[in-house]
């Protein structure tokens, strides 16, 4: 069955969650986003930045090149996330995933190289806090090297779309 013009809902190879876990006391929460010993095997994180994206806006649709990314959503805000594997030797060449996370979810997603994905807050009112570990730095070494990313944002005419 075709649900966003031609791509299939399916669970993407190479595409990984995990619930995060919040310690809670009167202080607040304690959430861990990431250990070495969690992530699947061969991803070691580079560098890390904390976007903070408001109520209603979208991020994306991007893909990288060799670059995977880490994110967490620990909240505040919840997020509507989108993926599309667009590696055509990949066996799930075609297909999307649709995953809600953030404040009421609390989730980590490692996304491969080649897999585009895209999130809106859709908080009604809250500004979305989100942290990526990517694998690579950004820029490379010292900022040196071209930026490892397609910004299908910028094409009119891009499949990849947030809203239907």
């Amino acid at each position: 069955m075709s649900d966003l013009k031609g791509w299939q809902r399916g669970i993407i190879e190479g595409v990984f969650t995990k619930v995060l876990k919040k310690h809670l006391d009167r202080r607040g929460f304690l959430c861990e986003t990431f250990r070495a010993d969690e992530l699947p095997q061969g991803i070691q994180p580079e560098m890390s930045y904390v976007s903070c994206t408001e109520p209603g806006i979208i991020r994306g649709p991007h893909e990288h090149h060799t670059q995977t990314d880490i994110f967490a959503f620990p909240g505040p805000g919840n997020f509507c996330l989108r993926l599309w594997d667009n590696r055509q030797n990949s066996k799930t060449y075609g297909e999307y995933m649709e995953i809600f996370a953030g404040k009421d979810n609390p989730l980590v997603l490692v996304i491969p190289p080649g897999v585009v994905h895209a999130y809106k807050n859709i908080s009604r009112s809250e500004r979305g806090t989100v942290i990526n570990y990517p694998d690579r730095l950004y820029k490379g070494w010292e900022k040196k090297e071209p930026v490892d990313e397609i910004r299908h944002e910028d094409d009119p005419h891009t499949p990849f779309k947030m809203e239907d």
